[in-house]
């Protein structure tokens, strides 16, 4: 019996203590759920009062692209303005292009006079429109009629577009113009002037000339043109221009 170990389910006398790890917490995390004494706080965007501000000052999706809409729709109302002087200023008008005469683009010489219907003109008052103009006597010889019958069907060949264009008939001399001349051409505006006329434009006075929207003389008919060659001389540019 000396050598019989201890009776089952007690524990040795000098013996140590058999741990339990399942009774053992010295090692274990806390429970699950606690934050840990020592730990630090974990910081809630949502609570964020900065960032809130910041959120709130950025457009969003929405609003970029309404503001992109705007821009497209500002590009597309001035790209046509923007390319129709880029047309006409930067591209040259080669002659061969033209039935008339190309003239150096500059402004017109100033002309003043009287209306038909006494009221002070001055050439200036027909910017915004591109003009025909002619100057002659007021008796209007068989030249004068042509003239003035030729810049009619040019501005009728214009179709939709003949109200962009004017036409004027500078009378000078103290004559008076027939009136049955009057009743064909009732679009014409009649323009007593002094009696050296349109001498200081640069082909001379005894040319048809067509003036720009923006007053600068363009060409230079003669007197008894091609009326279809004037015409599609001014269809060009009446298509080129989104002036006048």
């Amino acid at each position: 019996m000396s050598d019989a170990g201890p009776p089952q389910g007690t524990r040795p006398l000098g013996g140590t203590a058999r741990s339990d790890a399942r009774g053992d917490h010295s090692d274990a995390g806390p429970p699950q759920g606690t934050r840990p004494l020592g730990g630090t706080a974990r910081s809630d965007a949502r609570g964020d009062p900065t960032n809130d501000a910041a959120t709130a000052s950025k457009p969003n999706g929405t609003e970029r692209r309404s503001r992109r809409t705007l821009l497209l729709i500002a590009l597309v109302a001035v790209t046509p303005v923007i390319a129709s002087y880029a047309v006409y200023y930067f591209f040259p008008r080669t002659a061969l292009a033209n039935y008339g005469e190309l003239l150096a683009t500059r402004p017109a010489p100033e002309i003043s006079g009287t209306a038909a219907d006494g009221k002070p003109f001055q050439l200036a008052s027909l910017h915004g429109k591109w003009v025909l103009a002619v100057a002659a006597s007021g008796a209007c010889d068989a030249a004068c009629t042509q003239a003035l019958y030729a810049t009619r069907q040019a501005r009728t060949l214009q179709g939709r577009e003949m109200e962009r264009v004017a036409r004027v008939w500078f009378v000078t001399d103290d004559d008076v113009p027939p009136a049955e001349l009057a009743a064909q051409h009732p679009d014409l505006a009649r323009v007593r002037v002094p009696s050296t006329g349109l001498a200081a434009w640069s082909a001379g006075s005894e040319r048809i000339y067509l003036i720009d929207p923006l007053g600068n003389l363009v060409l230079a008919f003669p007197r008894d043109p091609d009326i279809k060659g004037m015409g599609r001389d001014l269809t060009r540019l009446l298509r080129a221009s989104r002036i006048g």
